[in-house]
């Protein structure tokens, strides 16, 4: 049953009328090793602060029986059940069957096909509890949740709230968990299988990591730095929001064919791409250390306090980005985590946020299927960036303070946007409205440009669309030569609140950096007369910080057509050349093979990928690269000599060595023997996919074909792996073998949304094509979706614009 979407004043209305006292669920699994069904038994009780009236709860699953204080009810209609005549304390039970198919929102079945073994897993996000069980499903209905159980006898069963009573009952089991905190109907979850289990004690916490059976070693591997991040992440928030996580159990579930990740309380469900299948890279370790921080922040910023509506999302998501960020330069090893921030995520903002698809962080949100589309780079990362700008604007101690004072007020309950900003103002002691409007309430990005005049030097800054700039506190760096490098030699803070901001730098600097030290979200720019030197010298700053601001500004030059991919392609190499970060390093290498794959003309490519592939063997031969480099020379050695130099260089790492197939089918050489071999040699229970991979790069009409019917018609590839599979599918050379999938794509666009926005997400996004499309294929994309469901309106704009961009690049003359 399809449901219709709730919107912003039925939830008030409801909201209004309404307090939930407890949910009782329970949930039948014993039949999920042979079928596909669930059956849930939802009881409800609730007030009514208005006796005799009328509302609805959410009930998309087939319904087998409701009933409210005894009366039998009504079948549902779009996914609602009226209630009517309401008494002032009520009790509403409702039971459901929901078939886990593999379109199926809400409940999810997977088999592994390593074992043959099943697993289970809710989502809910960002109302798909109604899919599985009814409920009043908003966000600011929340209520205790108590679930029961039954499960076939070899599983585990976990939920929010750990420490469950089992009972064992022949072939199955029943799981009685004790109620959780007031929690909102998306932070609640189930997840069932035969989970290999580890344990360990953290921050006065009992903590559980969880992974299917296969992937048992993998999990032991990287069980240490697991537990050691989560550890830290629970003292560092506890500390900074003045609040301890308030229960014992914090439970990781990696789980096969999960869409990403999701911070349902006390119980955080991962896709179990996570678990990598080879040893990971630092880069790779970086961005999970920052994504297991993520959603550990996500137990106070969404679950012990939840947003009202969906229009503040950005208080559960921006707040999360930004505080896996601070946590990580804090208390972890991962202490240029605001550089990788800045090479990745960040970059993806600048992007969008100058776009036609962006908005203010805070926005209007009419009902839930228009909050589908906005979890997006606006909401995270560019969020996340304005909050550093927030804790630079106000102070680091004040607006701990601030935050401290916001959950001792709002603990297990709603707010919005006006409580945190009070909060953070009334610790600070600073006025934040102007801040507010300018930041949060107004879309698009500030360009920040120095100037030099005989006066003196001054910051020009222009607020989106010409108008009126944000309020900024940044700093600007002064460099000068010393030997072959740069050093600093001022660095100038600087308050910016108009159009023109007079700022005192020393004369004569090699390189002027605005925005040193990444302090707020803006466009920079060099002066105009130094803009060569600045491509010159980026390479030469002394700091990871530093080199990252300058390839941000050159980045963010070659995505507004002030910039070749060539001059892109030779600052990154540069700064790969000197680089120390370990955490930048692959981001930087991805964004030089993009520049030259993607961005350069047809007539550069060639050369541009021969540089990057210069600059991978150079830092091969440095240990902690190595891997991360080898990665990139498997994605621009042009010849088949290269690549069997990096099968020998591979050795027993099997990843490597299914990335070099990859360039070698691309390459349009024979992989099947060898493929066949490596295929039979891989333990990770997806290396179908890999092998997949190989066929999606080669250059025949009928692999593309069958690659396509598995990916795209099929959908049997794990969601995690689209990308992966797709980015190769549409290789550089092959135009003429891409132009009808191409057109394939096109008609996919009005049903890509089946199963859900995750799925809409991921293929919209990973499928549009990179090569054989030209402008007029982009504005058709562009057409199609003015009719499209918002979620897949606004990835579609999203990669559309992108690719205008690109497409300009590859023309570009001067």
């Amino acid at each position: 049953m399809s449901g219709r979407s709730l919107t912003q004043a039925e939830a008030e209305g409801r909201a209004s009328l309404l307090a939930v006292e407890r949910y009782d669920v329970a949930v039948d699994l014993s039949g999920l090793l042979t079928g596909s069904r669930v059956r849930c038994e939802s009881t409800i009780t609730f007030t009514c602060r208005r006796s005799g009236a009328e509302t609805f709860v959410d009930c998309a699953a087939a319904v087998e029986g409701a009933t409210l204080n005894g009366a039998s009810l009504r079948s549902a209609v779009e996914g609602r059940i009226m209630l009517p005549d309401l008494a002032e304390r009520n009790v509403l039970k409702v039971v459901s069957v929901v078939e886990c198919s593999a379109d199926a929102q809400g409940v999810h079945k997977a088999v592994d096909p390593a074992d043959g073994e099943t697993y289970v897993y809710t989502d809910f996000t960002p109302d798909y509890a109604r899919y599985v069980w009814a409920c009043f499903d908003q966000p600011n209905l929340k209520a205790p949740w108590a679930f029961t159980v039954t499960a076939p006898a070899g599983w585990r069963v976990l939920s929010n709230s750990g420490d469950p009573e089992v009972e064992d009952l022949g072939p199955v089991r029943r799981w009685t968990f004790p109620p959780t905190p007031p929690l909102a109907t998306y932070n609640t979850v189930i997840n069932a299988g035969p989970y290999y289990e580890l344990r360990r004690p953290g921050a006065g916490h009992d903590l559980g990591l969880f992974a299917r059976q296969s992937l048992a070693s993998v999990l032991d591997r990287d069980a240490d730095e697991l537990f050691t991040l989560t550890t830290q992440g629970l003292e560092f928030f506890a500390d900074r929001f003045g609040m301890p996580f308030p229960q014992h159990k914090y439970d990781q579930v990696f789980t096969p064919e999960f869409p990403g990740a999701m911070e349902n309380f006390g119980c955080v469900t991962w896709m179990d791409w996570f678990l990598r299948r080879t040893t990971p890279t630092r880069a790779e370790w970086d961005i999970f250390s920052r994504y297991l921080l993520h959603e550990l922040a996500h137990m106070w910023f969404g679950n012990i306090v939840t947003m009202r509506w969906w229009d503040d999302l950005w208080l559960n998501e921006a707040f999360a980005e930004f505080a896996s960020n601070w946590a990580a330069v804090s208390v972890t090893s991962y202490t240029d985590a605001w550089t990788a921030h800045l090479a990745g995520e960040q970059l993806k903002a600048y992007l969008v946020d100058q776009g036609p698809t962006t908005h203010p962080i805070r926005q209007q949100v009419r009902d839930v299927s228009e909050a589908e589309a906005t979890f997006d780079a606006i909401t995270y990362p560019k969020g996340a960036s304005v909050l550093k700008q927030l804790m630079a604007y106000v102070g680091e101690a004040q607006f701990s303070e601030g935050l401290t004072d916001y959950f001792a007020t709002h603990a297990w309950g709603n707010t919005t946007l006006q409580d945190l900003i009070d909060a953070v103002a009334d610790a600070s002691g600073r006025d934040l409205d102007q801040w507010r409007a300018g930041w949060l309430e107004t879309a698009g990005t500030d360009r920040l440009t120095l100037s030099h005049a005989p006066d003196g030097f001054a910051l020009l800054a222009q607020g989106p669309g010409g108008g009126r700039p944000r309020p900024h506190v940044l700093a600007v760096g002064a460099y000068g030569r010393s030997g072959d490098h740069l050093e600093r030699g001022a660095l100038v803070h600087v308050e910016v609140a108009g159009e023109r901001t007079r700022i005192d730098l020393p004369a004569g600097a090699d390189l002027y950096l605005v925005n040193d030290e990444d302090l707020t979200f803006a466009s920079t720019r060099p002066e105009a007369t130094a803009r060569d030197a600045f491509f010159r010298n980026a390479a030469r700053l002394p700091t990871a910080v530093a080199r990252g601001v300058a390839v941000t500004t050159v980045w963010d030059m070659l995505m507004n057509g002030e910039a070749t991919a060539a001059e892109a392609v030779r600052c990154l190499t540069a700064v790969l050349a000197v680089e120390t970060s370990a955490s930048v390093i692959e981001p930087y290498l991805n964004l030089a093979v993009e520049a030259a794959d993607l961005w350069s003309p047809r007539s550069e490519r060639d050369e541009l990928l021969r540089a990057v592939a210069e600059t991978c063997l150079g830092l091969s031969g440095v240990s902690a690269h190595r891997k991360a480099a080898l990665r990139g020379f498997a994605r621009t050695t042009a010849d088949p000599e290269g690549v069997a130099w990096l099968q020998n260089e591979a050795g027993e790492d099997i990843d490597l060595q299914w990335r070099a197939l990859v360039r070698k089918a691309q390459l349009g050489h024979p992989t099947a023997a060898e493929a066949h071999a490596l295929l039979d040699r891989d333990p990770d229970p997806e290396a179908w996919v890999s092998r997949l991979q190989v066929s999606a790069a080669t250059p025949d009409a009928a692999e593309k074909k069958a690659v396509w019917q598995t990916l795209v018609t099929d959908r049997a590839v794990p969601l995690a792996s689209v990308h992966s599979v797709a980015t190769v599918f549409w290789s550089a050379g092959q135009d003429d073998l891409l132009r009808p999938h191409a057109e394939a794509f096109l008609d996919l666009v009005p049903t890509v949304h089946r199963g859900g926005s995750m799925p809409a997400t991921v293929f919209t996004r990973s499928l549009f094509p990179l090569f054989g499309i030209d402008l007029t294929f982009v504005e058709r994309a562009e057409d199609l979706a003015a009719q499209a469901v918002p979620v897949v309106r606004t990835n579609l704009l999203e990669r559309a614009d992108r690719m205008r961009r690109i497409l300009h690049g590859r023309g570009f003359s001067g």
